[in-house]
């Protein structure tokens, strides 16, 4: 037997179940609707499975009914503006700061994610970047990440937050800070 079977027969297997439901969270999140909230809920309580199986999905229950509320606040009143005197942000608007890591980098730096007005900006010591948001594509979350493609599709920035909720915000205030085509 080799290492990789050892692993694989030692690792617990997910839950049918649990992944069934997984899917049909991902896709409530990409439409915030906040009746899909009671559903999804109504539906991990039918599984009886016990809380500590669950806790992780309780997590991204709280997450969805979060971004769903944050969503329809923004269509009213639109993005909000947050005070920080982290100096790389200048005089600009902020509308979004966490504690984020870059994974996928060498050292898997940790640091600031901050969204302003002009640009998505990640400060974690050599390894920060900054770019304008015109030359940002498309924004996704996966799990507790954002992810941002550059328009040229020549790379991808993911950004690991501390919870689902951060996530789900970051990915939703970064759709609304890309420019859309035909959008002045």
């Amino acid at each position: 037997m080799g290492l990789w079977d050892w692993v694989r027969r030692r690792a617990p297997r997910e839950d049918a179940r649990l992944r069934d439901w997984k899917r049909e969270w991902t896709a409530a999140a990409l439409d915030l609707d906040s009746a899909a909230v009671e559903t999804l809920r109504s539906r991990l309580n039918a599984l009886g499975l016990p809380e500590d199986d669950v806790e992780i999905e309780r997590e991204m229950l709280d997450a969805l009914e979060d971004a769903a509320a944050f969503s329809s606040e923004i269509a009213r009143t639109g993005l909000p503006v947050i005070e920080t005197g982290h100096r790389i942000v200048a005089h600009e608007p902020c509308h979004f700061t966490v504690s984020a890591s870059m994974p996928d980098e060498p050292g898997q730096p940790g640091g600031r994610l901050l969204f302003t007005s002009r640009r998505v900006i990640f400060a974690g010591g050599p390894h920060s970047l900054s770019s304008a948001w015109h030359m940002i594509g498309e924004a996704a979350h996966d799990a507790r990440d954002v992810v941002l493609v550059r328009t040229m599709r020549d790379r991808i920035y993911r950004f690991q937050c501390n919870s689902f909720s951060d996530a789900l915000r970051g990915a939703l205030i970064a759709r609304e800070l890309i420019p859309r085509k035909g959008k002045l």
